[in-house]
């Protein structure tokens, strides 16, 4: 397993199309048809200053502080990220729900922990993300996990902002 092949360059073509159908729903107003899967970012550009709108999955959500957790999949250079550490107040959309939120970084060990309970709870999504990162979330140890969350996948808390 190599770093490059974890934060590789974006996907092109037919993989581009289908990862960003999310972002299409949401924009036709047909965000809840992705139960609850799938997180729109609403940030603010770190050089532009410009309103920008970013579609995730959702790695886990803890109910009792309703909590959300993503995970950058192109790594700690992805644009969006990078914006989230700049501005890390922003409001997301779940479904038909609007939340503002701060963004936090997680320990290494919980991000492991969460892609593990991900795994768990989605088997064939997993199976797909590992594929498409060229990370095999079935084979991988805990400590394999840490290491590259630690290295190049960095999972993100997004949790409510009290008004």
């Amino acid at each position: 397993m190599t770093e490059k092949s974890l934060v590789g360059k974006p996907p092109i073509g037919l993989l581009r199309l289908a990862l960003r159908m999310p972002l299409l729903l949401y924009r036709f107003r047909m965000g809840w048809l992705l139960d609850g899967r799938f997180v729109l970012l609403n940030h603010i550009g770190r050089k532009t200053g410009q309103a920008h709108k970013t579609v995730v999955e959702v790695l886990g959500h803890a109910n009792a502080s309703d909590t959300y957790y993503i995970i950058s999949g192109w790594g700690y250079k992805a644009n969006w990220y990078q914006n989230l550490r700049t501005t890390p107040d922003i409001t997301i959309q779940i479904g038909r729900r609007h939340l503002d939120v701060h963004v936090e970084t997680v320990s290494a060990k919980e991000g492991a922990q969460l892609l593990i309970d991900y795994r768990d709870k989605h088997p064939f999504a997993a199976r797909e993300l590992s594929s498409i990162m060229g990370l095999n979330l079935f084979e991988a140890s805990p400590e394999i996990l840490e290491a590259t969350v630690q290295k190049s996948l960095p999972v993100l808390a997004l949790r409510p902002r009290l008004s």
